[in-house]
């Protein structure tokens, strides 16, 4: 009967199970930039004008008064 080192076999399937995630992890992080050369590529990001900006400065202002009226009016309501 072959003698067997438990301690030996734990390292052996320690080793097995980093190297496991290190290599699902490293493809990951290689998928990921791919995917990002590709979405780059096809889906540019839109430039953003100054009058696009003060568009969106007025609408959030806007999306702010509305909220801080719905509140001052919930207040008055609800006592």
């Amino acid at each position: 009967m072959e003698e067997v080192n438990l301690v030996w076999e734990g390292i052996k399937f320690m080793f097995l199970g980093m190297g496991t995630v290190l290599v699902f992890l490293v493809v990951m992080i290689l998928a990921m930039n791919l995917q990002r050369i590709i979405i780059h590529k096809y889906f540019p990001e839109k430039k953003i004008t100054i009058i696009q900006q003060q568009g969106d400065e007025k609408a959030r202002l806007n999306k702010i008064a509305a909220i801080t009226a719905a509140i001052i009016h919930h207040k008055q309501v609800n006592g």
